[in-house]
């Protein structure tokens, strides 16, 4: 009875010891399929962690490269522009040039010619056509005068065929652009500021001033003569009608027209 305790208890033992294993067996893939999930959850995590921020620096890149090229576009399109404007500031200063260089080739030789017509003037202005009678040597004298003032005539003819043209007339309004004063005087039958009298003609070729009139200008009178001339009239005025009252002296007149 006793032997059949023991192997009672020694059966009872192994049983209680396989239990535990059984239990620890069937435990272990439960504690192993909790696991293995929880690490694959915290690499995915890290993993998604990773991408994120690897796309921020990605996207950060991208803004930054597309700001850069943007400033470099700004740039080359007003490098782009300025040359443009440099290229067509060349061609109007080259069609300018080209043009006077056209207009006024003939300037200097123009210039020249100038005096030419200056004699010819003073050749038939220096003969009084009234003065010349039916005489055979003063007829010379007068087809001579004729052919100067058609030689003159053609002259000028031939100036405002090629846009020179002259400048300068005795009444024109002084004009300092295209005339030269000599010489201011006073005149009171013209207007003061006016040409008085012209010495020499001036000419504009195309508009261009090659030659300015040389002038004497009008000018008004002084303040002080029209001052002593009002003081004069009233002076009579007061005698004409002051002929009772006692002469003037010679410190009233003095006074007066001083």
């Amino acid at each position: 009875m006793f032997r059949r305790l023991i192997l009672s208890s020694a059966a009872t033992r192994g049983v209680t010891r396989m239990s535990q294993q059984i239990r620890c067996v069937s435990e272990t893939p439960a504690r192993f399929g909790k696991e293995k999930p929880t690490e694959e959850a915290a690499a995915k995590e890290e993993c998604n962690v990773h991408e994120s921020t690897t796309g921020l620096s990605e996207t950060e890149s991208l803004h930054n490269e597309v700001k850069e090229l943007s400033a470099q576009n700004k740039e080359m399109n007003d490098r782009l522009l300025r040359a443009l404007a440099d290229a067509e500031n060349v061609r109007r200063i080259s069609r300018i040039d080209v043009n006077n260089a056209r207009e006024f080739a003939i300037s200097k030789f123009a210039k020249a010619l100038l005096d030419v017509s200056d004699n010819l003037k003073r050749a038939h202005e220096s003969i009084d056509v009234e003065t010349l009678q039916p005489d055979k040597q003063l007829d010379a004298i007068k087809v001579l005068h004729e052919g100067v003032v058609m030689t003159e005539n053609q002259l000028q003819k031939v100036f405002r065929e090629f846009k020179i043209n002259q400048v300068g007339a005795v009444g024109d309004k002084f004009d300092p652009n295209v005339h030269d004063a000599l010489f201011e005087y006073e005149d009171v039958s013209k207007e003061a500021g006016s040409i008085g009298q012209l010495m020499k003609a001036g000419y504009l070729l195309n508009d261009r001033v090659i030659r300015p009139a040389q002038v004497g200008v009008v000018k008004a009178p002084k303040a002080q003569n029209l001052k002593r001339e009002w003081r004069f009239a009233l002076f009579c005025a007061w005698l004409s009608l002051s002929a009772d009252v006692m002469p003037p002296t010679t410190y009233f007149i003095d006074e007066v027209l001083n």
